[in-house]
């Protein structure tokens, strides 16, 4: 990629942000505005440093942060690249149900795959004032309103309602959506220019609803873990509020938790 054509800005120390940190937030608002779309290839170091004015260990410091927050990827003999969304990322970041394990049997230990995802709506409707204050709109602004059921090993584990405003993805019909040929995640950002980074999750303990069980084929009541979560892209701005009901007769919810030293 020619490096002019990232619109990079040399940096300058001023004492009160570290200088790597403004080489991170360089390289983000080239990443975000398009400059340097998902899957191209960044510069190397040396070509990237002398366009900041940095050393390459500041820019390496700043590029090892975004490597580590999956904002940009490393590949052996590749370079660096910006992160597109594949199945790989969704299943190793974004989808946390699998089979429970035998804890008796250590050779038959589950293994993660990809869900089967089944559309069962696609509407338009009206943000609710919680919608209207996770997804930073207004109450009654419009919004679309997907519902998928998930499967694996031919088991329905888990329902998704998905909330997104449908002034963020202006143009989104259900026939893009069902015609996607990858995750929900790539079409956000492949269709609509739109990343998301990271997520933040709360899980609760909750009965099937009388619309989650028709989803399931569960009874109304039946236990299940519900979890709510927001999807977000640069400065952290919310772009999708989704509420999972997980089917927790035959499968786990798992989190893999680690802290950085």
């Amino acid at each position: 990629m020619n490096i002019d054509a990232l619109g990079l800005v040399p940096v300058t120390a001023t004492g009160e942000v570290p200088l790597y940190r403004q080489v991170k937030r360089e390289l983000l608002r080239s990443i975000e505005t398009g400059r340097c779309g998902p899957g191209k290839v960044l510069p190397n170091e040396t070509v990237l440093a002398a366009a900041l004015e940095v050393s390459v260990g500041t820019l390496r410091r700043a590029t090892d942060e975004l490597v580590h927050e999956h904002v940009l990827v490393r590949r052996q003999g590749k370079g660096t690249t910006v992160a597109t969304h594949t199945h790989d990322r969704f299943l190793f970041h974004f989808f946390h149900v699998e089979p429970r394990p035998d804890p008796l049997d250590s050779d038959r230990m589950p293994v993660s795959h990809y869900p089967v995802v089944e559309c069962m709506g696609f509407d338009k409707d009206k943000a609710t004032l919680i919608e209207a204050a996770v997804l930073w709109i207004r109450a009654g602004d419009p919004v679309y309103r997907i519902d998928n059921r998930l499967k694996l090993d031919g088991h329905l584990v888990a329902h998704d309602h998905i909330v997104i405003s449908s002034v963020l993805f202006k143009g989104l019909t259900e026939k893009r959506l069902l015609d996607r040929p990858s995750t929900i995640y790539a079409l956000y950002q492949s269709e609509f220019g739109i990343t998301v980074l990271r997520a933040q999750e709360r899980a609760r303990a909750a009965g099937t609803t009388r619309h989650t069980a028709r989803m399931l084929g569960l009874p109304v009541g039946t236990p299940a873990i519900e979890v709510h979560r927001v999807a977000l892209t640069f400065g952290d701005k919310p772009v999708e509020y989704r509420v999972s009901t997980v089917n927790t007769q035959h499968h786990d919810y798992v989190s893999l938790l680690s802290k950085r030293l």
